[in-house]
């Protein structure tokens, strides 16, 4: 049996996940995500380069923009079929959705140009939207069965695996840096003929878990020294709450004193709940903290920060203190109005703990540029500027490579995508050097044909 996948989207750059399995009686997509680093509206290359209408189902790995963002113009622009996650997932994708709604109609106000989709279309998405458990086997006809492995990246998130007639092809999806302190490792893969990895970081490794902890405790040790602030421009999703989780440790084993930690972002604070409704995703060892009364995400000096007008008090509030606001790359959100005041100040911290994809303030930031424009203001940066890299949500080169090589025996060939081209080939180079695979580095529509 022969099936086509093609790579509409997140090939040749980290975002915008969007793959097409055909089978010959089934069309299915895997993720429809949005590509970060422009606006958001009015964008030729929003265009699907299928017909939405003839796709049968999507299969989304998990609640990041840059894999459900386009899911209500998928159904704006006629898809009809079901979309299948886990539960947390679609919580979580409802939220984040709507949210980058309110971002894009704020985008179109000022650009005069038009918005990807509306409420309606958010609407008639969550009502196709079904679930399904991780390890549940689902029939999608043509021969077709698939289940969800846990990829340990955020809650929710999964590699999708599809099987027909023993043959199987695996979607990582985005691939957790296990060990994480919230999530279970992500589960080895086996048996696999076919494999689509991601390769954000295919040509890095992070520095180790210890470290990232140090560096977090350095930082905030040297702005209470300093009696100034540390801003933390910090993703809403997965990364705010192990920011959270992490600060509470540190302050519960006496390592830091106690000063203010404001949670400036109104979308965290939502998925902050949704975090609180599937602990039974967690890890066991944080499970059973939970079980023993432990407000993992709250400490005495945590405020949540409810009202623009709030946000806009904090910046001036009495120091030291600690700032969390999204967005994580400072394309959006509360982050800006902070940044702009901070930044220019010596005795402040910016401290990036998430990937920087570039063409992003946060990029920018992160690069050591002097001086940036951000909405419209020029601003010099004198603070001093941070990175923990160790808190990445994603897999380093050599744990990509440690998951590929469990099912190196029967893999025909691995798929190298989502990710820079220079990592993508660089990881794709390693695959085939180490572990003599065939690899194949895909372009942005290229397809091609697979056994299965």
């Amino acid at each position: 049996m022969k099936s086509t996948l093609t790579f509409a989207g997140g090939a040749g750059t980290v975002t915008g996940a969007n793959f097409l399995l055909d089978t010959g009686g089934k069309k299915i997509l895997i993720d429809c995500g949005l590509t970060h680093g422009k606006q958001y509206c009015n964008r030729a290359d929003e265009q699907f380069s299928y017909d939405p209408k003839a796709v049968d189902m999507l299969i989304v790995t998990h609640a990041h923009a840059d894999h459900i963002g386009k899911i209500p113009k998928l159904v704006r622009d006629g898809f009809r079929g079901i979309i299948l996650s886990t539960p947390a997932t679609k919580d979580l994708s409802e939220v984040m959705l709507a949210d980058a709604l309110n971002i894009m109609s704020m985008e179109a106000k000022e650009a005069g140009c038009l918005v990807l989709y509306s409420q309606n279309d958010v609407h008639k998405s969550m009502d196709l939207w079904k679930t399904q458990e991780y390890h549940e086997k689902k029939d999608l006809g043509d021969g077709l069965t698939m289940r969800f492995l846990d990829a340990g990246h955020i809650l929710g998130s999964v590699m999708v695996e599809i099987v027909r007639q023993g043959r199987k092809i695996i979607f990582t999806g985005d691939l957790g840096n296990s060990p994480a302190p919230l999530l279970p490792d992500t589960e080895p893969v086996a048996g696999a003929h076919y494999l689509l990895t991601e390769s954000v970081y295919g040509n890095r490794n992070h520095e180790n878990r210890e470290e990232r902890r140090k560096k977090l405790k350095e930082a905030l040790l040297w702005v209470y020294k300093k009696k100034s602030t540390l801003l933390i421009p910090s993703f809403a999703l997965q990364r705010t709450q192990i920011m959270l989780y992490e600060i509470n440790n540190l302050l519960e084993d006496g390592l830091i004193p106690e000063m203010p930690v404001y949670l400036d972002s109104p979308l965290a604070t939502k998925v902050t709940d949704i975090f609180k409704k599937y602990t039974k995703d967690f890890k066991e060892e944080v499970q059973e903290e939970i079980k023993k009364g432990d407000d993992i995400f709250a400490f005495p000096s945590f405020v949540i920060v409810d009202s623009a007008r709030e946000s806009l008090k904090i910046t001036h509030a009495k120091e030291p203190k600690v700032i969390i606001a999204s967005s994580g790359m400072s394309v959006g959100g509360r982050v800006r109005l902070h940044e702009k005041k901070l930044l220019e100040q010596k005795n402040n911290m910016i401290l990036f703990v998430g990937y920087q994809a570039s063409e992003t303030l946060g990029c920018d930031i992160q690069e050591g540029k002097k001086e940036v424009t951000i909405d419209g203001k020029k601003v010099k940066i004198h603070a001093h500027v941070e990175v923990v890299r160790g808190y990445s949500g994603h897999k380093d080169s050599n744990s990509i490579v440690r998951l590929i090589s469990g099912t190196k025996e029967t893999l025909e060939k691995v798929f190298v995508a989502m990710g820079d081209p220079e990592s993508s080939e660089f990881l794709a180079k390693r695959l085939e050097t180490e572990l003599n695979l065939k690899t194949i580095v895909p372009k942005k529509d290229d397809t091609q044909e697979i056994e299965l």
